[in-house]
């Protein structure tokens, strides 16, 4: 068996389908579908159920499926370990980050990267928070910005900052002048939100659950919401007129800018919010990189943002 065959059966479980597979994995599906059943040939055994639509894992596949994750995590630590006389700092660091925080870190990041550490070059992802965890474990990405909580992951986890949340309305929405709004208020107004599989709209059905709900009554739940495939689509169609959103403060450079279209409101203390963390493998060996990339976020100043210190943990 070849390690390449190992990541093969690896990517089927994974993606529950063959094609599927063999698009993560940048090959044809006909060279994905020979290698597996040359491995299931040489084991003796099937590792997939073939038919219908989704493929399925048999139980003795998801052990073995499981066993190849493990050799492919310590493949790339060999890798690494290979690296340790090196320069932590030389060379690309693969790094991840989730949608709703990428618009807005990345350009100071990277920025800060290139003046800090010019021989430590980004390669840079944005992805959901599930798709970056597996890449994580795949050893396709060295470190990953998210946000708590997360699904579990057998990481390691630093925090970097906490960041609040604030609603964004037209400019000429009655609510336009109030010092702050609870997430009560929010009840009787049309609200949009990110579409399923992003984790900030997981984290504003926490603060506001009626906004996961369809209500006729708005006395009882939302009237009706809306959902946009990205923050920025959503922030156009709130200047629209089309409804209220909820934002995560480092998208808002200026809550009081007088020339914008829409008007920016605090919620009630104690805000909700959200940590912002930066996440790798245990086995990674760069911890000087790591490093370097949590001072850069410190360097980069966001807006409304409170940055924390907090050691490693799993």
């Amino acid at each position: 068996m070849t390690l390449t065959e190992l990541k093969y059966i690896v990517a089927v479980a994974r993606a529950r389908h063959f094609g599927h597979a063999a698009e993560a994995c940048f090959v044809a599906q006909p060279t994905l579908s020979v290698a597996i059943k040359k491995l299931e040939d040489e084991l003796g055994v099937t590792l997939f159920e073939r038919g219908g639509s989704e493929v399925s894992v048999t139980p003795l596949g998801a052990q073995i499926v499981a066993q190849a994750e493990r050799v492919l995590e310590q493949t790339a630590a060999i890798k690494e370990l290979a690296k340790q006389n090196k320069d932590p700092l030389s060379g690309p660091l693969r790094l991840g980050v989730i949608y709703t925080v990428g618009p807005y870190l990345l350009p100071p990041l990277v920025k800060n990267l290139i003046e800090n550490v010019p021989q430590m070059p980004l390669v840079l992802q944005e992805n959901f928070t599930v798709k970056l965890l597996d890449l994580l474990r795949q050893g396709e990405l060295d470190a990953a910005i998210m946000a708590l909580p997360l699904p579990e992951h057998g990481m390691a986890v630093q925090a970097l900052y906490d960041e609040p949340f604030v609603v964004a309305m037209p400019k000429d929405h009655a609510w336009a002048k109030r010092k702050d709004i609870s997430a009560e208020d929010l009840k009787s107004e049309t609200m949009l939100l990110l579409g399923t599989g992003h984790c900030f709209r997981d984290q504003v059905l926490e603060v506001c659950p009626e906004m996961a709900r369809f209500s006729s009554n708005p006395g009882n739940g939302m009237q009706r919401t809306f959902e946009g495939s990205s923050l920025e689509t959503i922030r156009h169609m709130v200047a629209s007129g089309i409804g209220l959103t909820v934002l995560p403060r480092a998208s808002v450079p200026d809550m009081k800018d007088p020339n914008g279209m829409l008007t920016f409101v605090p919620f009630q203390e104690p805000a909700p919010s959200r940590r912002v963390v930066i996440v790798w493998r245990k086995s990674f060996t760069r911890r000087a990189a790591i490093d370097a990339v949590v001072n850069a976020v410190a360097e980069c100043h966001l807006p409304g943002v409170e940055m924390v210190q907090l050691q490693a943990a799993a």
